[in-house]
């Protein structure tokens, strides 16, 4: 039984009781959620993640919600340098003993206990950023030579669009 495992025998037993867990536990330590890509946001395997959670059972079932942390690694889209940041989300999920392929809105309660792994790992997985940036002002790489234009203007002049080609044959000079 790893720390994701709680036993909720006397929640369910009395309808309205609460109990908070809170924990600090490797994520995906067998890394089976790595990014698909070289590059791609992912919280790396074996890192730690925060939990904190409080259970409220209901007749039938137990309400998660509380939060969790955990560190995020990727590139950033436009310069391709690394990004870390930290993700904290919150959460509110339903664990029900009749979960199953009909209910697929809650988690299973197995042998009164609720395994808060795959709660944590949806939660995290689905907030991580898809297009991550290194900051908000990143100008990226330059499309034709490669320079970060974070780091140095390479003067080179921005290549048309070839879509657009036969409009730039009715473009009038300028009469200065």
């Amino acid at each position: 039984m790893g720390p994701f495992v709680v036993p909720v025998t006397s929640l369910l037993r009395q309808p309205g009781a609460t109990a908070t867990v809170a924990f600090v536990a490797p994520f995906d330590p067998e890394g089976e959620l790595g990014a698909l890509t070289r590059g791609a946001p992912e919280v790396l395997p074996g890192a730690d993640v925060d939990v904190e959670i409080t259970l409220a059972s209901f007749q039938g079932g137990i309400m998660a919600t509380g939060r969790v942390s955990a560190p995020w690694h990727a590139l950033c889209r436009r310069c391709a340098t690394e990004v870390d940041g930290v993700l904290t989300v919150r959460v509110a999920e339903r664990f029900s003993k009749a979960a199953g392929p009909e209910d697929e809105e809650a988690y299973p309660i197995v042998e009164e206990q609720v395994d808060l792994s795959e709660l944590v790992r949806d939660a995290i997985v689905l907030e991580l950023p898809l297009a991550p940036l290194c900051s908000d002002g990143c100008l990226g790489l330059c499309p034709v030579c490669g320079t970060d234009r974070n780091e140095a203007d390479c003067g080179c002049e921005p290549a048309g669009d070839p879509r657009w080609a036969t409009l730039d044959a009715l473009r009038v000079p300028d009469q200065a």
